[in-house]
Protein backbone atom coordinates (compact mmCIF):
# COMPACT_ATOMS: atom_id res chain seq x y z
CA UNK A 1 0.00 0.00 0.00
CA UNK A 2 1.29 3.29 -1.17
CA UNK A 3 0.81 6.26 0.31
CA UNK A 4 1.36 10.15 0.96
CA UNK A 5 4.69 11.74 2.38
CA UNK A 6 6.01 15.14 3.12
CA UNK A 7 10.09 15.54 2.64
CA UNK A 8 11.26 18.33 3.68
CA UNK A 9 15.27 19.98 3.11
CA UNK A 10 16.60 23.32 2.05
CA UNK A 11 18.41 21.47 -0.18
CA UNK A 12 17.01 21.60 -4.13
CA UNK A 13 18.98 18.77 -5.00
CA UNK A 14 18.23 16.59 -2.50
CA UNK A 15 14.30 16.83 -2.79
CA UNK A 16 14.84 16.11 -6.55
CA UNK A 17 16.65 13.36 -5.78
CA UNK A 18 13.65 12.27 -3.45
CA UNK A 19 11.01 13.31 -4.98
CA UNK A 20 12.45 11.11 -8.16
CA UNK A 21 13.02 8.13 -6.84
CA UNK A 22 9.66 8.11 -4.48
CA UNK A 23 7.34 9.03 -7.15
CA UNK A 24 8.75 6.10 -9.07
CA UNK A 25 7.94 3.76 -5.86
CA UNK A 26 4.54 5.40 -6.13
CA UNK A 27 3.95 7.93 -3.65
CA UNK A 28 2.25 11.11 -3.91
CA UNK A 29 4.76 14.03 -2.24
CA UNK A 30 4.20 16.96 -0.72
CA UNK A 31 7.20 19.29 -0.37
CA UNK A 32 8.69 21.99 1.95
CA UNK A 33 11.90 23.67 1.95
CA UNK A 34 12.35 24.74 5.34
CA UNK A 35 10.65 23.83 9.26
CA UNK A 36 8.05 26.54 9.16
CA UNK A 37 6.72 25.65 5.94
CA UNK A 38 6.74 21.58 6.92
CA UNK A 39 4.42 22.44 9.89
CA UNK A 40 2.22 23.99 7.44
CA UNK A 41 2.08 21.20 5.01
CA UNK A 42 1.29 19.02 8.00
CA UNK A 43 -1.81 21.09 9.17
CA UNK A 44 -2.54 21.31 5.32
CA UNK A 45 -2.57 17.82 4.85
CA UNK A 46 -3.80 15.16 7.32
CA UNK A 47 -3.83 12.62 5.67
CA UNK A 48 0.27 12.17 5.46
CA UNK A 49 1.48 8.67 5.93
CA UNK A 50 4.84 9.52 6.40
CA UNK A 51 7.34 12.59 6.76
CA UNK A 52 11.60 13.17 5.79
CA UNK A 53 12.88 15.73 7.46
CA UNK A 54 16.22 17.44 7.24
CA UNK A 55 17.31 18.58 10.66
CA UNK A 56 19.50 21.98 9.77
CA UNK A 57 17.18 23.98 7.85
CA UNK A 58 15.96 27.49 7.90
CA UNK A 59 13.37 29.44 10.05
CA UNK A 60 12.78 26.29 12.10
CA UNK A 61 14.87 22.96 12.65
CA UNK A 62 14.65 19.22 12.00
CA UNK A 63 14.28 18.92 15.72
CA UNK A 64 11.33 21.37 16.40
CA UNK A 65 9.46 20.16 13.47
CA UNK A 66 9.70 16.40 14.67
CA UNK A 67 8.24 18.25 17.96
CA UNK A 68 4.94 19.68 16.57
CA UNK A 69 4.43 16.52 14.73
CA UNK A 70 4.40 14.28 17.18
CA UNK A 71 2.04 16.68 19.21
CA UNK A 72 -0.42 16.61 16.59
CA UNK A 73 0.13 12.99 14.41
CA UNK A 74 2.02 9.23 14.89
CA UNK A 75 3.09 8.94 11.94
CA UNK A 76 6.23 7.52 10.88
CA UNK A 77 8.82 10.11 10.93
CA UNK A 78 12.69 9.71 9.16
CA UNK A 79 15.41 12.08 9.64
CA UNK A 80 18.30 13.40 6.95
CA UNK A 81 21.27 14.62 8.33
CA UNK A 82 24.86 15.40 7.18
CA UNK A 83 25.46 15.07 11.36
CA UNK A 84 26.35 11.60 12.41
CA UNK A 85 27.40 12.05 15.51
CA UNK A 86 25.55 9.72 18.42
CA UNK A 87 24.38 12.54 20.11
CA UNK A 88 22.61 13.94 17.41
CA UNK A 89 21.10 10.67 16.19
CA UNK A 90 19.66 9.96 19.71
CA UNK A 91 18.51 13.59 20.16
CA UNK A 92 16.46 13.18 16.97
CA UNK A 93 14.93 9.56 18.07
CA UNK A 94 14.27 10.40 21.28
CA UNK A 95 12.12 13.52 20.39
CA UNK A 96 10.14 10.99 18.44
CA UNK A 97 11.37 10.05 15.21
CA UNK A 98 11.55 6.25 13.94
CA UNK A 99 14.46 6.33 12.03
CA UNK A 100 17.76 8.38 10.82
CA UNK A 101 19.91 8.39 7.50
CA UNK A 102 23.35 10.65 7.07
CA UNK A 103 24.33 12.49 4.26
CA UNK A 104 25.63 11.69 1.57
CA UNK A 105 22.59 8.54 1.45
CA UNK A 106 21.87 5.96 -1.07
CA UNK A 107 18.25 7.42 -2.62
CA UNK A 108 17.41 3.17 -2.72
CA UNK A 109 18.45 3.08 0.81
CA UNK A 110 15.80 5.78 1.84
CA UNK A 111 13.36 3.97 -0.45
CA UNK A 112 14.00 0.95 1.41
CA UNK A 113 13.56 2.60 5.16
CA UNK A 114 10.11 4.31 3.63
CA UNK A 115 9.03 1.07 2.48
CA UNK A 116 9.80 -0.76 5.77
CA UNK A 117 7.73 2.25 7.67
CA UNK A 118 5.10 2.18 5.66
CA UNK A 119 4.61 -1.65 6.07
CA UNK A 120 4.67 -1.60 9.59
CA UNK A 121 2.51 1.42 9.91
CA UNK A 122 -0.04 -0.36 7.53
CA UNK A 123 0.31 -4.16 8.87
CA UNK A 124 0.74 -3.88 12.79
CA UNK A 125 -3.27 -4.93 12.66
CA UNK A 126 -3.11 -7.04 9.62
CA UNK A 127 -2.82 -10.43 10.88
CA UNK A 128 -6.14 -12.22 11.28
CA UNK A 129 -5.05 -15.05 13.12
CA UNK A 130 -3.32 -13.09 15.92
CA UNK A 131 -6.47 -11.30 17.71
CA UNK A 132 -5.05 -11.42 21.48
CA UNK A 133 -4.94 -9.55 24.31
CA UNK A 134 -1.94 -9.76 26.21
CA UNK A 135 -2.17 -8.51 29.34
CA UNK A 136 0.75 -7.71 32.49
CA UNK A 137 -0.37 -5.64 35.46
CA UNK A 138 -1.74 -2.47 34.48
CA UNK A 139 -0.59 -2.42 31.00
CA UNK A 140 -3.05 -4.37 28.18
CA UNK A 141 -1.56 -4.60 24.44
CA UNK A 142 -4.80 -5.55 22.10
CA UNK A 143 -2.96 -6.84 19.22
CA UNK A 144 -5.81 -6.90 16.80
CA UNK A 145 -6.92 -3.24 17.13
CA UNK A 146 -3.03 -2.14 18.06
CA UNK A 147 -3.93 -0.24 20.96
CA UNK A 148 -2.12 -0.40 24.56
CA UNK A 149 -3.91 0.51 27.35
CA UNK A 150 -1.90 1.36 30.61
CA UNK A 151 -3.43 2.16 34.01
CA UNK A 152 -6.53 2.72 32.81
CA UNK A 153 -5.64 4.95 29.96
CA UNK A 154 -4.92 4.15 26.15
CA UNK A 155 -1.36 5.66 25.35
CA UNK A 156 -0.40 6.88 21.80
CA UNK A 157 2.94 4.79 20.32
CA UNK A 158 4.81 4.65 17.50
CA UNK A 159 5.38 2.17 15.22
CA UNK A 160 8.43 1.12 16.53
CA UNK A 161 7.20 1.60 19.90
CA UNK A 162 4.74 -0.57 19.23
CA UNK A 163 6.34 -3.08 17.84
CA UNK A 164 9.03 -3.02 20.68
CA UNK A 165 6.36 -3.52 23.06
CA UNK A 166 4.27 -6.19 21.19
CA UNK A 167 7.76 -8.05 20.90
CA UNK A 168 8.95 -8.16 24.41
CA UNK A 169 5.27 -8.59 25.74
CA UNK A 170 4.73 -11.92 23.73
CA UNK A 171 8.20 -12.81 24.94
CA UNK A 172 7.78 -11.16 28.59
CA UNK A 173 10.36 -12.90 31.11
CA UNK A 174 12.89 -13.91 28.21
CA UNK A 175 15.80 -11.90 28.09
CA UNK A 176 15.77 -10.56 24.62
CA UNK A 177 19.01 -9.24 22.88
CA UNK A 178 19.06 -5.99 21.05
CA UNK A 179 20.09 -8.08 17.98
CA UNK A 180 16.76 -9.97 17.97
CA UNK A 181 14.78 -6.53 19.12
CA UNK A 182 16.38 -5.13 16.51
CA UNK A 183 15.69 -7.76 13.77
CA UNK A 184 12.51 -8.80 14.46
CA UNK A 185 10.81 -5.08 14.92
CA UNK A 186 13.10 -3.35 11.52
CA UNK A 187 13.83 -6.42 10.09
CA UNK A 188 17.16 -5.49 9.50
CA UNK A 189 20.31 -6.39 10.31
CA UNK A 190 21.49 -4.86 13.30
CA UNK A 191 24.81 -2.61 13.97
CA UNK A 192 26.98 -3.39 17.22
CA UNK A 193 26.99 -0.23 18.85
CA UNK A 194 23.85 1.28 17.25
CA UNK A 195 21.64 3.39 20.20
CA UNK A 196 18.57 3.43 18.53
CA UNK A 197 17.48 0.25 20.43
CA UNK A 198 18.50 2.12 23.65
CA UNK A 199 16.20 5.60 22.97
CA UNK A 200 12.89 3.90 22.40
CA UNK A 201 13.39 1.74 25.34
CA UNK A 202 13.61 4.82 27.35
CA UNK A 203 10.78 6.39 25.72
CA UNK A 204 8.72 3.29 26.17
CA UNK A 205 9.66 3.78 29.62
CA UNK A 206 8.32 7.09 30.27
CA UNK A 207 5.14 6.21 28.69
CA UNK A 208 4.30 2.88 30.47
CA UNK A 209 6.05 2.85 33.58
CA UNK A 210 5.14 5.25 36.87
CA UNK A 211 8.24 5.82 37.03
CA UNK A 212 10.95 5.56 34.28
CA UNK A 213 13.85 5.89 36.74
CA UNK A 214 12.74 2.69 38.64
CA UNK A 215 10.89 0.74 36.25
CA UNK A 216 8.80 -2.26 36.91
CA UNK A 217 7.98 -3.55 34.02
CA UNK A 218 11.14 -2.80 30.81
CA UNK A 219 14.30 -4.53 32.57
CA UNK A 220 17.53 -4.01 31.29
CA UNK A 221 19.38 -6.58 31.52
CA UNK A 222 23.05 -5.65 31.45
CA UNK A 223 25.73 -6.63 29.06
CA UNK A 224 22.44 -9.05 27.62
CA UNK A 225 19.72 -6.97 26.08
CA UNK A 226 15.98 -6.44 27.75
CA UNK A 227 13.03 -8.67 29.11
CA UNK A 228 9.41 -7.27 30.54
CA UNK A 229 8.39 -9.06 33.49
CA UNK A 230 6.14 -11.84 33.44
CA UNK A 231 4.70 -10.66 36.97
CA UNK A 232 4.26 -7.65 38.29
CA UNK A 233 3.08 -6.69 41.68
Amino acid sequence: MKGKILICDDEKGILEILELYLSKEGYDLVKAVNGEEAIKRVKENRDLDLAILDIMMPKIDGYRVVKEIRALYNIPIIMLSAKNQDSDKILGLDLGADDYITKPFNPLEVVARVNAQIRRKYNLSSNEENRTTIVIGDVSLDSYNVRVIVRGEEIELTSIEYGILKFLMENAGRILTKNQIFETVWNEEFLSGDNTIMVHISRLRDKIEEDSRNPVYLKTVRGLGYKFEKKVR
